[in-house]
C-alpha cells in the first residue's frame, strides 16, 4: 500500500516526542509505588494462604471447591497489582 504524499508530509511533520523521563521529584512517588506493590502482593498471598487452609478444613465435610471462587480472584487481584504496577513504571 502505498500512502499519499499528502499524508507523508503531515506524518513527517508530527513531532518526536522523545524518550520521555520523569519530571523531578517523583522519586518519592516510585517509592511510594513500590512499597504499595508489595504490600498488596503480601495481602494477595495471606489471601491465598487463607482460602487454601479453609479448602483443607472443609474438603473433609465435602465443601472444598466452594473455596475455589477465593482462589481465583485472589489470583486474579495479583495479576491486575503487578500489571497495574509495571504499566504506571513503564510510564513514569
Amino acid at each position: 500500500m502505498v500512502l499519499p504524499s499528502a499524508v507523508l508530509s503531515i506524518l513527517a511533520n508530527v513531532p518526536n516526542p522523545g524518550e520521555g523521563e520523569a519530571p523531578p521529584g517523583t522519586e518519592g512517588f516510585l517509592e511510594v509505588l513500590a512499597w504499595t506493590k508489595w504490600i498488596a502482593l503480601g495481602i494477595c498471598v495471606l489471601g491465598l494462604i487463607v482460602a487454601g487452609a479453609m479448602m483443607g478444613i472443609s474438603s473433609r465435610r465435602g465443601e472444598g471447591g466452594e473455596h475455589l471462587g477465593r482462589i481465583g480472584m485472589a489470583l486474579a487481584g495479583v495479576i491486575v497489582i503487578s500489571a497495574s504496577y509495571f504499566l504506571v513504571g513503564a510510564l513514569a
